[in-house]
């Protein structure tokens, strides 16, 4: 499954493996089934608004040096 409603072709499905909460942001590691982490950087209120927890099937969407959160 892809998210097709966006413009970043680098797409990486995965779970989120660890969120590490900070007052301002928060660190978010997806694993892929490969076995690639890919982390992501973004405001504990996006991590909140999202519902993020561990385990959740997400998609890491990868444009030039940012990574974004996509819930399923």
């Amino acid at each position: 499954m892809t998210i097709s409603a966006t413009n970043v072709r680098n797409q990486f499905r995965g779970k989120v493996k660890e969120i590490v909460d900070g007052t301002v942001v928060s660190e978010i590691d997806v694993e892929t089934p490969s076995g690639l982490i890919v982390t992501s950087v973004i405001t504990t209120r996006s991590v909140k608004e999202l519902g993020l927890v561990v385990g959740q099937e997400v998609i890491a969407l990868v444009k030039s040096t940012e990574v974004s959160i996509a819930v399923l």
